[in-house]
């Protein structure tokens, strides 16, 4: 049967008049976003903030746990005549605080509407509780759970970092995932595991009634989410080491790292001075004084401060001048006070001479690490000093300098090692050789990198030639580290030639006072610390000290790098701190015989040594 024209328009109009009765069956019954939205004018959000996630150390112990604070909200269009010195005298404010305020949701009332804000933030529990009390009699008022932080140790500061209220461009670098008057990391570990930590809001939905009262709740609270707390976070650091490491470096401008060599876990990290953990707890009432403090207490020196690194480096040139077969365990070399090179001469203290390369490392001798380099940069079998240099610069990345080790602290330095294309540019082409830049042979010259490079660097020695990446965070139940933190970076020495540089170490502590070594001071009984100082030179006043150590010689558990800003030799200030913090780590207490040693450095002020601006 053919259909004419007129059955088919009928066809037509009963069919779209199906799919319209469909889809207003749709809206209307089975989805329920459209009769949220049109009630939406008569509904309130009441947001329910997520408990952040616990920060532990590796043993388990709360570095920062967690402690509820209160914020009083307004809703401006919901508030009544109230008593304003009750209100005062309850929440201990003053008068012209609250009239300031009202006048202010006046003003902007139009913006604000029937929208609440908060009018004090992170109210004492018990301070809330006297308002609770009598909140009825101040309709409009009414409060706001949160959870703060709160710091049981005290213990890494800026290693943790502090959580604060989020500004406009936090929230416009972040669309979608923060609002006004929510609170993020901001630095340290609480920045760097924001996502993991900071867990997903809840909110409770309330009806108004014809008055704009808020009488009930939204289908009896059938549609209200749950917040979900956000996850646990377990570090590598022990608290009690960190909070000792602290401890030796208070008064001190520098800092101190300590690193598990077996799984390059961070056990210590530690910038001096520091953020105290009170004021972590409420930055907005410290963060003018820590931001002012001249010596700078927010800026991580262990990661990102770049220095020479001193003495401490001849161990990487000494292992490349084994590699490349320009110097042997028995080579000798002769110090005259010092290297001579034409009418130039770099010093060295008095030591017997000549001396062979386990004693060059025990007694820390200048001279002989600039024959090394000398040779390095001369050798025949490359085909310019160009190439020489390159080559020595590949090598010296291999042990992580130069660049960012990877670790997962946030705002990491990468540090600078020079190239061959960095001196032509400096002095020209063909302008420059050996001797212009033999203070690269003892750490000096252009050579920058952080204390976490030093620290990796005597881990990687304790190795006998590899490294795992320093990293802060532990695998954990609801947190999986990076895979790379698990593989080994092997440096371009042969592993063999790493024990030769361990003996020197091991003697340059532990030959006793008068031998020659430069680190006796940093001997302990029965523990075969391996150690090197240094003392790098400094334009601005009193050089500084360093050293750097791991222990026990076979097996090790720790490796440590110490720098102390205008701390002079790296015997007198470095190598102590760094042995008391192995000594501590690895025996749980310090020996009687070394108490006086721990009163020098806990009592130590060399803070008037560093100039400030």
């Amino acid at each position: 049967m053919k259909l004419n024209r007129e059955n088919k328009l009928l066809i037509g109009l009963c069919t779209a008049a199906a799919i319209l009765i469909a889809k207003l069956f749709s809206i209307q019954i089975l989805d329920d976003k459209y009769k949220l939205s049109a009630e939406n004018n008569t509904m309130v959000y009441s947001t329910i903030y997520p408990t952040r996630g616990v920060i532990h150390d590796r043993n388990g112990n709360i570095l920062v746990g967690n402690k509820v604070a209160y914020d009083l909200l307004v809703t401006p269009k919901e508030v009544e005549a109230f008593d304003t010195l009750a209100l005062c005298k309850v929440l201990d404010i003053t008068p012209e605080f609250v009239k300031d305020k009202m006048k202010e949701y006046y003003n902007n009332r139009r913006r604000i509407g029937y929208q609440s804000v908060v009018m004090i933030k992170q109210l004492p529990p018990e301070t809330y509780m006297k308002f609770a009390e009598v909140a009825y009699k101040f309709p409009g008022f009414r409060g706001q759970a949160r959870s703060t932080r709160e710091y049981p140790y005290n213990a890494g500061g800026n290693l943790l970092g502090y959580v604060s209220e989020v500004n406009a461009k936090y929230i416009e670098n972040h669309p979608g995932e923060y609002k006004s008057g929510d609170y993020a990391g901001m630095t340290g570990i609480e920045a760097a595991r924001e996502k993991e930590l900071r867990g997903e809001k809840g909110y409770n939905i309330w009806l108004r009634n014809s008055r704009n009262k808020i009488e009930s709740r939204y289908r009896d609270g059938e549609m209200d989410k749950e917040a979900i707390p956000g996850n646990d976070i377990t570090t590598t650091i022990d608290a009690k080491l960190q909070n000792y490491g602290q401890m030796l470096m208070n008064n001190k401008v520098g800092s101190l790292v300590a690193i598990e060599p077996s799984t390059g876990e961070i056990l210590t990290l530690v910038s001096s001075p520091g953020i105290d953990v009170d004021q972590l707890a409420n930055i907005g009432q410290h963060y003018k004084e820590i931001s002012t403090d001249p010596y700078k207490p927010m800026f991580n020196r262990a990661v990102q401060a770049s220095y020479p690194p001193g003495s401490v480096f001849k161990l990487v040139n000494g292992l490349i001048g084994l590699e490349e077969g320009v110097v042997s365990t028995n080579t000798l070399y002769p110090c005259s006070m010092g290297y001579h090179f034409g009418k130039n001469k770099l010093g060295c203290h008095a030591h017997k001479s000549p001396i062979n390369f386990e004693e060059s490392i025990m007694m820390s001798c200048n001279a002989y690490y600039c024959y090394i380099l000398r040779d390095l940069l001369e050798n025949k079998k490359y085909g310019s000093i160009d190439e020489a240099m390159d080559k020595w610069n590949e090598y010296v990345k291999s042990f992580g300098f130069g660049q960012k080790l990877g670790s997962d602290f946030p705002s990491e330095l990468g540090g600078f090692i020079p190239d061959s294309k960095y001196y032509n540019r400096v002095y020209r082409k063909g302008g420059w050789k050996a001797t212009t830049v033999i203070s690269l042979s003892i750490g000096q010259g252009e050579i920058g990198c952080t204390p976490l490079h030093l620290a990796n660097l005597c881990a990687t020695i304790a190795n006998r030639g590899f490294y795992y990446t320093p990293h802060i965070i532990k695998d954990s139940e609801h947190v999986t580290i990076d895979p790379k933190y698990k593989e080994k970076n092997y440096t371009m020495v042969d592993t063999t030639h790493f024990p030769k540089v361990v003996g020197g170490m091991y003697r340059a502590v532990n030959s006793g006072y008068g031998s020659g070594g430069t680190a006796s001071v940093a001997a302990v009984k029965g523990l075969d610390i391996c150690g090197k100082t240094g003392t790098a030179q400094n334009p601005h006043g009193h050089d500084h000290s360093v050293f750097i150590c791991f222990a026990p010689r076979d097996n090790p558990k720790i490796a440590v790098a110490a720098y102390v800003e205008n701390g002079g030799f790296g015997a007198t200030w470095a190598a102590p701190i760094a042995s008391l913090l192995t000594e501590m780590y690895l025996n749980g207490e310090i020996s009687d015989e070394r108490r006086y040693l721990e009163e020098r450095i806990l009592n130590g002020n060399l803070l008037d040594r560093v100039k400030v601006k």
